[in-house]
């Protein structure tokens, strides 16, 4: 199969006639300044893979894969983008930016074919480059996954493991699910409650909420602060930025589980409340006091010192989701709202979150939030993660406010990827490979203008019934390999999109997938030990059968 059926694709192949370049035990890197993250990587990874050297080349070096930056290129393709020629003497791959060289790598790594994505060589492998000249730049500057480690945790190595996944398909932002109600994932010195009582619950749904079965064991874990500076660090060698969530005023109830003090004492006993087991949304959110604001500022002085500005621009605090009768019933709560002059209880979410999108900006962060937080008003600053639809994010753009479009009914990979017996615990909406790569994250309603507002798309992975990396892997792929090139490639308009090319050029990524060990779903449906039979998921109301 052609080593060049690249994904996502580039936005220019041209592929020429002679011999390949052969790289072997005498085959050298040279690289340029400002390409020493790339260097590394291509040592580290491809060293690994292939079993040679790669030293570094001297200026007259033959054999040699060239590595540089051009300003000039930049003009062109922007900083992400890249030019990679290879011809039988060498490959020069030359970089808009230092992250444009890095994507540009990883189609090097591509050409290589899928031998070159193994941890160790294969005795006997070739290694060749074919002759080409690639051109290639992102749609989207935000080319985003989530993963939400809350529901159920994913240990530190897997996480590691899936930034590289991400690198793999030119994914460029890392939403960092680390709180809600089932479990808080970080460790917060000054709250160490937090995860000493926050981090565990005594047992999980297994299936979602119209499931009988549990799983009577505890569930949990937390990233310590050191966890999370090597993830920090880890993404940005692979030029991916994170963005973490802590959820405010709702998804709150481990918080409150472990300091009672939040919640709404006067309409609940908080002291009794603990850590959720089940799936769906608590009513248990945080009590609007000064004392709530100071606990989480706290909260996010940590988070900001765990997360510096160059990686992590933007903060989401969720503000999802927010379920209001405790507030209605509040004494407090209605005392809160009369002194701050506010209407009803959606503008009093709103209050909380301007509170923070003040408390961000003045320390040089963006806040965003799903489109919830257009309940009461927009923060001004604020940017929106449109879930429910395209209406929020329609809305947002159309105030000037930027954009970022996941709408829950394409792009929620926890959804259920074809709508037969076997497919293991079916939530939501059935969204194939074909939907999923037929996805327009830019709305026609919107005007040239107000499409600059989007700032790019993201594939969210929500693991209610994801209890391990190979219910992940199964749900993420290869529909994550669709939505990559989505987000990259400069495709046309849905309708006309080359599925049937795009699933050829898919035959030779699922040997990449194999080769790094991804648990995808197969073309044809699951394997035995992917399927769940019997296990209640949660099929839309009032939907066909498939659905």
């Amino acid at each position: 199969m052609p080593h060049t059926d690249l994904v996502p694709l580039p936005h220019h192949v041209q592929e020429h006639e002679g011999p390949a370049f052969v790289l072997d035990h005498s085959t050298r890197i040279a690289a340029g300044e400002g390409t020493e993250r790339t260097e590394r990587w291509l040592r580290s990874t491809l060293g690994a893979a292939t079993g040679l050297a790669l030293a570094p080349a001297g200026p007259d070096d033959e054999n040699t894969v060239r590595l540089s930056l051009d300003a000039e290129l930049t003009a062109e393709l922007g900083e992400e983008g890249y030019r990679l020629t290879v011809t039988s003497a060498g490959a020069q791959l030359t970089g808009g930016g230092p992250a444009g060289l890095f994507w540009g790598a990883q189609t090097l790594r591509q050409l290589l074919g899928p031998a070159a994505f193994r941890r160790a060589q294969l005795p006997g492998t070739v290694w060749q480059l074919p002759a080409v000249r690639i051109e290639d730049k992102p749609r989207f500057g935000w080319r985003g996954m989530m993963l939400d480690v809350s529901r159920h945790f994913m240990p530190k190595g897997g996480v590691l493991r899936y930034l590289d996944l991400m690198a793999a398909h030119k994914l460029n932002v890392f939403h960092f699910h680390l709180t809600d109600d089932q479990g808080w994932r970080i460790e917060i010195k000054r709250h160490p409650r937090l995860t000493e009582v926050g981090s565990w619950r005594a047992r999980t749904k297994f299936g979602h909420r119209a499931s009988p079965l549990w799983e009577e064991k505890p569930h949990g874990g937390f990233y310590t602060q050191d966890d999370i500076r090597e993830i920090v660090a880890y993404a940005r060698e692979r030029h991916i930025k994170v963005v973490p969530e802590i959820d405010i005023p709702g998804h709150s109830q481990c918080a409150i589980a472990a300091y009672p003090e939040l919640g709404n004492r006067d309409v609940v006993d908080t002291e009794a409340l603990e850590v959720w087991d089940n799936w769906g949304v608590s009513p248990n959110v945080l009590a609007p006091s000064e004392e709530v604001l100071r606990f989480y500022e706290g909260v996010f002085e940590e988070v900001l010192d765990l997360f510096p500005e160059q990686d992590a621009p933007f903060v989401h605090i969720g503000g999802d989701e927010c379920l209001k009768d405790q507030w209605k019933q509040s004494a407090y709560a209605q005392e809160r709202m009369r002194e701050l002059g506010l209407k009803d209880e959606d503008e009093l979410q709103s209050w909380f979150i301007r509170h923070f999108d003040r408390w961000l900006s003045a320390r040089g962060r963006r806040l965003i939030g799903w489109d919830e937080i257009l309940e009461g008003g927009l923060a001004e600053g604020a940017a929106v993660s449109s879930w429910r639809g395209y209406a929020g994010g329609i809305a947002a753009a159309q105030a000037g406010h930027d954009v970022v479009m996941c709408p829950e009914q394409q792009v929620y990979l926890d959804h259920r990827q074809h709508g037969g017996e076997d497919e293991p615990v079916p939530i939501g909406y059935v969204r194939t490979l074909e939907d999923v790569y037929r996805f327009e994250p830019v709305p026609p309603q919107l005007t040239e203008e107000e499409a600059a507002h989007v700032l790019g798309t993201q594939a969210n992975l929500w693991t209610e019934v994801m209890e391990n990396a190979a219910r992940v892997d199964y749900q993420a792929f290869p529909r994550l390999s669709a939505f990559a090139e989505v987000a990259w490639s400069d495709l046309p308009a849905a309708a006309q999109r080359d599925f049937a090319g795009f699933e050829r050029r898919m035959t030779a990524h699922y040997g990449r997938l194999e080769a790094l060990g991804v648990d995808f779903r197969p073309p044809t449906g699951p394997l035995p030990w992917q399927k769940r039979p019997g296990v209640l998921g949660r099929p839309i109301e009032g939907a066909p059968p498939n659905v």
